[in-house]
């Protein structure tokens, strides 16, 4: 597959096609999870996708319990705990594995080296930033911060 947009991969509701709704949009893709010392970037990963949605940047979340068991529940407990907690209205997905055999295609396209950011995801809250043509611009670590000015001037720059 060639574009971001073209994988299938079901909503945290069990709607299906999530990433098609993002089809023309500038994403960044971030694999969550509830228990972990980064989980309070929920806090500015929504307060980024509220300010910029509107340019056309939206914020995915993609749920993964393989980093020190992290996120270990069903997803209408993950739903709960980022609404509930964080107030999450940006997308997320059903969850799924970013590493190992069972890695989902998304994230084997998003690491395959042909697109310029190579290697197993390290760690929960890592991100990259999908232009618009759907094809991956930047991969940052998990301890890059919403508000950090590279990944903020990278978002201004896609939009």
């Amino acid at each position: 597959m060639a574009s971001f947009h073209e994988f299938s991969i079901d909503s945290i509701d069990g709607q299906p096609d999530l990433l098609k709704a993002c089809e023309g949009k500038v994403v960044l893709a971030v694999n969550v999870a509830s228990e972990c010392g980064y989980t309070p970037q929920y806090k500015g990963l929504e307060a980024l996708y509220r300010e910029l949605s509107g340019q056309g940047l939206v914020v995915v979340g993609f749920p993964c319990n393989q980093f020190g068991a992290q996120e270990p529940g069903e997803e209408a407990a993950i739903k709960d705990f980022c609404t509930s907690r964080y107030d999450v209205t940006f997308p997320m997905s059903a969850k799924i594995e970013v590493n190992g055999e069972g890695r989902h295609p998304l994230y084997a396209w998003l690491t395959d080296p042909a697109n310029g950011f190579p290697g197993d995801i390290e760690w929960n809250f890592e991100k990259f930033l999908v232009g618009r043509e759907g094809r991956v611009a930047a991969r940052y670590p998990a301890g890059t911060t919403p508000d950090d000015s590279g990944l903020l001037q990278d978002i201004a720059d896609a939009l």
